[in-house]
């Protein structure tokens, strides 16, 4: 789907291979945020990084939009971000 951060859609969703890549994928997928699928889930649960929204029993996707909100932000990326707060307000 995506290859860069500019290549993203405007909305819509990424499953877990399209955000960290996989390299077993044909044509392999480069991740847009180099982690292991351990790391990423770890900050998930932390807070870190963005909760996911179930599409389904066995399906699982994040809003584009609050992957590219994390890539421009990355560390500034808080819980409050995640519950649908606009980082650009709190820093205003």
């Amino acid at each position: 789907m995506a290859k860069c951060n500019n290549q993203l859609p405007e909305t819509g969703f990424l499953r877990l291979p399209q955000i960290i890549g996989d390299p077993k994928a044909e044509p392999p997928l480069p991740p847009l945020i180099p982690l292991s699928k351990s790391t990423w889930w770890a900050g998930v649960s932390s807070g870190r990084f963005p909760k996911p929204v179930k599409l389904g029993p066995r399906i699982t996707a994040w809003r584009v939009e609050d992957i590219r909100d994390l890539i421009q932000h990355g560390s500034q990326w808080t819980k409050e971000n995640d519950q649908g707060l606009n980082i650009k307000n709190k820093l205003s």
